[in-house]
């Protein structure tokens, strides 16, 4: 796990993408938070953060240029308001592979105005019963949503189905949990509180102990699961058990990890 410090951004690929816009490349080094980025004095279109360990999308200085986010393969499930004012051109994010849940979690999103292109694949949310609709909806100048177009009967239909009753309660259901979301999101992120199993929500620590305990596994079984553990960001209370006896991950944990 590596820290985003000025250093590494500056010694990070820099080029000019296919679409003729300046990038920023920082994949791939498991960084934990969103810091710094005010290092890169505005000079990049795109800045690719894709295949790190953020588990929230916040703390972006003022980057006026910035048009493209990349932050596929993180384990995002909370989007901070107030962004609109840190990145007002922002055009274009993609958000695949991520741990985002609810309609409710896209809330923030839907202040940035020149926003056109969402990519919301393998997220939980993506699944959600009309959810296609919602973001026609929501979003009036969406052109493509997980790559596909949002035509304008896609928009029509969304506006018709949204002034049924049915639609109605849905948007009153979304605006409930969009109050709750941010507290319960702020207490997932903080280390030691407790989950709904007893356990804890993991801190960078604990998900490295988790790396180092799958590369130890003897069955892909306890890959599984360790890694179910690793995406969930939930330690279980047995789990957590067995790190304090051991004082470090040995075989053994993998084998209490199999019992949940």
């Amino acid at each position: 796990m590596v820290k985003l410090t000025p250093e590494l951004i500056n010694q990070s690929m820099q080029y000019i993408n296919p679409c003729r816009e300046r990038e920023l490349d920082l994949r791939g080094y498991k960084i934990p938070q969103i810091e710094n980025l005010g290092a890169t004095l505005d000079q990049f279109d795109t800045i690719d953060l894709s295949d790190n360990d953020l588990r929230k999308l916040d703390n972006l200085p003022h980057l006026p240029r910035l048009k493209c986010l990349l932050l596929n393969n993180n384990r995002i499930l909370r989007i901070a308001e107030g962004l609109e004012e840190a990145v007002p051109n922002l055009n274009s994010i993609i958000l695949t592979g991520n741990n985002l849940q609810e309609l409710s979690d896209l809330e923030p999103l839907t202040a940035f105005t020149k926003l056109e292109t969402i990519c919301l694949l393998i997220n939980p949310v993506s699944t959600k019963t009309n959810y296609r609709e919602y973001m026609a909806f929501k979003f009036p100048h969406l052109r493509l949503l997980d790559f596909r177009k949002i035509r304008q009967k896609d928009r029509r239909a969304a506006q018709e189905f949204f002034r049924s009753k049915q639609g109605k309660d849905m948007l009153k259901e979304v605006a409930k949990k969009s109050k709750l979301s941010a507290a319960a999101a702020l207490a997932a992120e903080a280390n030691g509180k407790v989950a709904s199993d007893g356990g804890h929500f993991a801190n960078p620590e604990d998900m490295q102990r988790i790396r180092e305990a799958i590369k130890r596994a003897s069955s892909l079984a306890e890959v599984e699961r360790l890694s179910q553990i690793l995406q969930s960001g939930q330690l279980p209370e047995k789990f957590l058990h067995e790190l304090g006896q051991n004082g470090s991950t040995h075989n053994g944990t993998a084998a209490v990890a199999m019992e949940y």
